[in-house]
């Protein structure tokens, strides 16, 4: 059996490839699907089945576009309701691909279309080797209820608690779990940053596991989830039809200088894609900073919307291309076009730059000192909990997608998160919305602890 994951770091998301005797399967394919193709040319396979673990809230699925390239059918849990030609997977369905045994789990819970596939391969075993668990089990995590129109979170977190303890935790201690998704996807909210684990050590180490009573797991589940993006429910959608191929979208347009100060004036978005030292050291004024090097399209969707119509700037045309990709793998199809030229064309053109003060964290310590400075901290609620700078306010970076935090705009700012990709990105949106004296703290509370300086807990309070 020749079995390969494919790992996407910006969305932590995790694909598969399975083959036997010239047949193979992909499971939970990434939207731009060269990959799995090439895959399968190296392998010498043909791609003949297409499992989908569920419809996917935080990206677009290339189920359709891979299907229509290669043939192959498309299997989805009954509950999907799917719209594209498809086979409704119940629970025990099986398929026979060369020696490999494939298995269906209805496992409802993160959605009510959940399956898991159990993996045989019989050319070493006749027990299960496997589990590909989508996003019901993660490693040490599961999924989140609350992505469903149908069912309330209580409803699926119930059937969740069912579908682990009744049909995943049944199966041997051995067998190897391989989700869909790791670290950073906000599908979870405790995920290991390994790439698979095994039944008996997530029942050993994974925190939703150690919950005995269904009604204290229901709770636990249900209580201070993170903040789910509006886009998840659109994804699901589109996931629901299949979208169409990635060659389909129109190209993107050049942008002269001028006519983005105009864009800009009348409220468009320029979505500025280079890392923070750069943006920093010199932008267009009101432009956003969502740099590529960490997870960019899951917070441009979190943050800007489907319906977005940005201008791209970036420091070359690769990094254009790389943008535009990584936008439609969640969604975001319908960039406006990019910045001609760049940064260096806007200076070109006469018109104005703007700059990002950045601060050391023990420059930081010695001003709160002598007041005058507010702490802002951008990171999610439980990384709040483990520990903050005291006196800082709290208004994590999900939020502002509703509205800036409600804070003094006339004393100085100094914003941080845990390592400085979302702070930059804070401190884009502030300086957007109005605030004048915006400065990044540089390493963010990672540098803070790092330098040794006083850290204390206490529950949040929203600025």
């Amino acid at each position: 059996m020749h079995f390969e994951q494919f790992y996407l770091g910006c969305l932590a998301h995790a694909s598969y490839m399975l083959a036997s005797e010239g047949e193979a399967v992909v499971v939970d394919p990434q939207r731009d699907v060269e990959i799995y193709l090439k895959a399968a040319e190296a392998n010498g396979v043909s791609i003949r089945h297409i499992f989908e673990s569920h419809l996917h809230a935080d990206f677009v699925s290339g189920h359709r576009e891979l299907a229509a390239r290669t043939g192959a059918k498309i299997y989805i849990g009954a509950q999907a309701e799917a719209a594209f030609p498809h086979v409704a997977v119940r629970d025990g369905f099986h398929l026979q691909v060369g020696r490999i045994s494939i298995t269906a789990l209805e496992t409802a819970g993160h959605t009510p279309e959940s399956i898991c596939l159990v993996i045989t391969d019989q050319e070493k075993s006749a027990e299960p080797w496997a589990v590909l668990t989508g996003d019901t089990l993660f490693l040490g995590d599961v999924g989140r209820p609350d992505l469903s129109r149908r069912y309330s979170p209580v409803q699926l977190a119930g059937m969740l608690y069912d579908s682990l303890h009744n049909k995943i935790l049944k199966l041997a201690e051995n067998v190897l779990v391989y989700p869909a998704h790791g670290a950073g996807s906000l599908c979870g909210r405790n995920m290991r940053a390994e790439r698979f684990s095994t039944i008996g050590t997530e029942r050993l180490t994974n925190y939703a596991l150690q919950i005995r009573s269904r009604e204290e797991f229901v709770e636990q589940l249900t209580s201070n989830l993170p903040a789910r993006p509006e886009y998840f429910l659109q994804d699901a959608e589109i996931n629901r039809t299949g979208a169409a191929a990635l060659s389909e979208l129109p190209a993107l347009s050049s942008i002269e200088p001028a006519e983005l100060k105009t864009l800009l004036a009348e409220g468009g978005i320029a979505l500025d894609v280079r890392p923070g030292e750069q943006y920093a050291a010199g932008h267009v004024p009101g432009s956003i900073n969502i740099a590529l090097s960490g997870q960019f399209a899951s917070w441009a969707g979190a943050l800007l919307g489907l319906a977005a119509r940005p201008v791209l700037i970036a420091e070359s045309q690769e990094a254009v291309s790389e943008a535009r990709m990584r936008l439609a793998r969640i969604g975001l199809e319908d960039a406006r076009g990019y910045l001609k030229g760049g940064v260096e064309a806007w200076i070109e053109a006469g018109l104005p730059l703007s700059t990002l003060p950045q601060i050391s964290v023990e420059a930081l310590r010695e001003k709160l000192g002598g007041g005058g400075l507010q702490v802002l901290d951008v990171r999610r609620e439980p990384e709040w909990a483990a520990g903050h700078i005291e006196g800082a306010g709290w208004w994590p970076l999900d939020n502002f997608k509703v509205a800036p935090p409600e804070i003094d705009r006339d004393v100085p700012i100094a914003v941080h998160c845990k390592g400085g990709y979302r702070s930059m990105i804070a401190c884009s949106l502030l300086e957007r919305a109005g605030f004048r004296n915006v400065t990044n703290m540089v390493g963010g509370f990672d540098a803070w602890q790092q330098a040794g300086l006083p850290v204390v807990t206490e529950k949040p309070v929203e600025a």
